[in-house]
């Protein structure tokens, strides 16, 4: 069927659509109240083109569709959850995606305690007299640790429960509600006052700098240090504002600002009428498709307000008004049960709040690097999509196909990302299989960790062509190219320090000269990879030659460990294997015996 008879047929219910190019590539997801008016008020018909009234990147968009798929829905609401989660999981061509998948950390009280003690969430806990304060973008740990520093209040949940007053008492750190020498009512007093602090952090400082005075004092430079160290972090998580509302208010406010091919998100949260906290994050797009603003903002909210999030803020406040804002609204406010609203304020302390999240967003962009050259030019040599910001490196460790294990570590912003780096524990036993178990591995969890702009592969052709193949398989594509020395011989040695390293992309096999700042930039990507993932395969391997012992120790020899391992694969498989099924590699008496030994 063609593209205009397929736009003719559509259903007119609520829904999510797709657009794709001549080649099958994914370039929009985009979500309806009514398809069949949402799509057609994309296209003139008479001729069949794009509508004139499009914004230029929308129109050159449009100037690419060859198809397009949908999916009915029961609501609006089921539709944009839906297209939500294909964006992330598809990473389409002319989607804004925004990599925001933290959830950030709240402090919470249950007051229907009688000796409550302030603890850290971060999700929605169950409870009528739950109080939450944040959320705590970092440090949360930092002001949770420092009102038990300040306060007497129960300093563990194991506390409460012993009959007999515990060191904390004699420290002074509790006042030993477990032997009743402090009433609830004396106890809820300190608490208010502890809990007014976790908002006031000139308060909170203020009594941190005393009591590092007073150590310092002691002489006790060490925990002085601590607490120094711990001011600090506290301090850096603020955005400092002159701005105190008037009246007590709970806001949370969002700012985009865009130069170039960069765009900087900035989130503050006042609560009480203060700014507590912020945090932000950076994306750069390709200029050549342009940058929506209306779907950034749309993007931003609903990555930041899960289902696991509590919402300590009936009011979000915006720097730009945008398209779905009023369905955003409906939307939160059904799926938090109670009123949200999302303003865009233009005069008055609101808009002036607007004013320090974009000019805090500006800050960000001018700080941040100019883009890395060697990226553009890795584009252009290997004739990418798109430029690769963001890219994750693969590379697997085994030894003669035995504890085989799979790293990714992840390269964005000019600079390794360790915290998105990803260690796998594989079953497969030859480096092709191995290599499928751990992508496929990967694409699985695209939803809630969007797919990067490349792949860099530490193997030859066949592993390249085969993540292109795993990739198309959960329908995403992306770029892929490999790296891997050159077979010298007929026995394909690497001879070390003679064999070169190969470059293999979709348009072919490339041989860069060793002095290439692109071929050094792309090996360093590789040896970090490798450097990961021998790391974390000396760590296994110590663990699985400790499992060997303590075997060993039980009675079963080398022999039947090794014949364990080559029908298992894994010491984890062995673990939960049954009796019967252990019982066909060992004699019952050892399969007992290995049971026992994991139970």
């Amino acid at each position: 069927m063609e593209l205009k008879e397929k736009i003719a047929s559509l259903p007119q219910s609520p829904g999510v659509y797709q657009y794709f190019d001549a080649d099958g590539r994914l370039l929009y997801v985009g979500k309806a109240k009514n398809l069949k008016k949402r799509v057609k008020s994309y296209f003139r018909f008479k001729p069949f083109a794009p509508a004139p009234n499009l914004s230029p990147r929308i129109y050159k968009m449009i100037s690419e569709v060859a198809n397009l798929e949908y999916i009915v829905v029961s609501s609006e609401n089921d539709a944009l959850i839906l297209e939500n989660s294909l964006i992330k999981q598809l990473k389409p061509k002319y989607n804004i995606l925004l990599r925001d998948d933290k959830t950030y950390p709240y402090i919470y009280v249950d007051l229907s305690e009688p000796f409550p003690r302030p603890k850290i969430t971060r999700k929605v806990i169950k409870g009528k007299k739950i109080k939450y304060f944040g959320p705590f973008p970092s440090a949360a740990k930092d002001i949770l640790d420092s009102i038990y520093e300040i306060f007497p209040l129960v300093q563990k949940d194991s506390c409460i429960k012993g009959k007999k007053a515990c060191l904390f008492y004699q420290m002074q750190k509790c006042l030993a509600p477990c032997e009743g020498k402090i009433s609830t009512e004396e106890y809820a007093k300190i608490l208010q006052e502890a809990l007014s602090h976790i908002h006031d952090k000139k308060r909170l400082i203020k009594k941190l700098e005393e009591k590092m005075g007073r150590l310092a004092a002691q002489l006790r430079f060490e925990e002085a240090a601590g607490l120094r160290d711990r001011i600090e972090k506290i301090k850096a998580i603020e955005i400092h504002s002159k701005i105190d509302l008037a009246k007590i208010e709970n806001l949370d406010i969002y700012a985009i600002h865009t130069e170039a091919n960069q765009a900087a998100v900035v989130r503050m949260f006042m609560r009480e009428g203060k700014v507590i906290a912020s945090s932000s994050n950076k994306i750069r797009f390709d200029p050549a498709r342009g940058f929506d603003i209306d779907e950034a903002y749309k993007r931003a909210l609903l990555e930041f307000y899960t289902h696991e999030t509590p919402l300590t803020s009936g009011t979000i406040l915006v720097a730009h008004d945008f398209a779905e804002r009023e369905d955003l609204q409906s939307y939160l406010s059904q799926k938090f049960g109670k009123k949200i609203s999302i303003r865009h304020p233009q005069r008055g302390e609101k808009a002036r709040l607007i004013e320090l999240a974009l000019l805090n967003a500006k800050e960000i962009l001018k700080k941040s690097s100019s883009e890395s050259p060697v990226l553009e030019q890795i584009r252009e040599l290997c004739n990418l999509q798109t430029t690769p910001y963001r890219i994750e490196i693969f590379d697997n460790s085994h030894i003669q196909g035995s504890s085989a294990v799979g790293a990714m570590v992840v390269y964005e912003n000019d600079s390794f990302d360790k915290s998105s780096y990803r260690h796998y524990n594989l079953d497969s036993k030859d480096e092709y299989h191995q290599m499928k178990e751990m992508l496929t591995k990967r694409c699985e969890s695209f939803e809630k960790n969007p797919p990067p702009d490349l792949w860099l592969i530490d193997g030859g052709e066949v592993l390249r062509t085969l993540a292109e193949e795993v990739a198309r398989s959960f329908g995403v594509d992306i770029d892929v190219i490999a790296i891997a020395k050159e077979k010298i011989d007929a026995k394909a040695h690497r001879a070390k320090g003679k064999a070169k390293d190969l470059i293999y992309t979709k348009e072919g096999l490339l041989k860069l000269l060793p002095t290439d700042k692109r071929l050094h930039f792309l090996q360093r990507l590789r040896d970090e990879a490798h450097r990961f993932a021998i790391t974390f395969h000396k760590k296994q391997r110590t663990k699985r030659a400790k499992e060997i012992e303590l075997l060993k120790l039980k009675g079963i020899g080398e022999a039947k460990i090794k014949k364990l391992l080559n029908y298992f694969g894994t010491f984890e498989a062995i673990k939960k294997a049954e009796l019967e099924e252990l019982s066909k590699i060992v004699n019952e008496k050892d399969a007992k015996l290995i049971k026992n030994f994991y139970n």
